[in-house]
């Protein structure tokens, strides 16, 4: 991999840790949730980004809130499907996620929901190698830069769609390390050695 990241001034980057809603599908408009497999709509380019991944030797994470559990609104197995439905998505094109971690708590009752730690603890028990260090966040809010920032992680923020980003996404622009239009983008500056 040609990649900045290898620089001397750099730890070489092995695993990519992705938010999803907003960064692998289309968001709902905020106070809504993607509840089953017929509402996940894939973002352009994401199945080519994460191949790219794959090719290039990374390990793949999907870190996600999913705050919808603790509401009622649907089940953690509805979350189970939808993000078996994406693995197979990526099978039909011979790529994969390497792990799928969600949290199903509401806000403040956990140590799992982003910013907090908790769902990179449970990627290093499946992934004992993975270190912070040699690992990169891509999400589109403020609990995602600051999860990779407390971390030690490099953070790179998705813009997205302007109307669907929820509160708190110009301090997230602010905070990241880089800005991007979406994980294709981000995916090639990172394997180019661009970011």
């Amino acid at each position: 991999m040609n990649d900045a990241a290898n620089s001397p001034n750099r730890t070489p980057l092995k695993t990519v840790f992705l938010d999803r809603d907003g960064v692998i599908n289309e968001k709902m408009h905020e106070s809504k949730y993607v509840a089953g497999w017929e509402e996940f709509r894939v973002l352009p380019g994401v199945l080519e980004a994460i191949g790219l991944l794959n090719a290039a030797g990374m390990r793949v994470m999907v870190v996600t809130n999913q705050r919808g559990v603790a509401l009622g609104l649907y089940s953690a197995d509805d979350v189970r499907a939808i993000h078996a439905g994406f693995a197979r998505l990526l099978g039909e094109q011979e790529a994969h996620v390497d792990g799928f971690y969600f949290c199903p708590h509401d806000k403040g009752v956990c140590g799992c929901r982003k910013p907090l730690g908790g769902m990179f603890e449970h990627a290093l028990a499946d992934f004992p190698e993975i270190t912070a260090a040699t690992s990169v966040m891509i999400g589109d809010t403020h609990s995602d830069m600051e999860f990779g920032k407390r971390l030690g992680m490099r953070t790179i923020f998705i813009e997205g769609d302007a109307e669907r980003q929820g509160p708190g996404a110009e301090l997230a622009r602010e905070m990241a390390d880089v800005r991007c239009g979406s994980l294709l983008e981000a995916v090639r500056g990172l394997l180019e050695g661009a970011l």
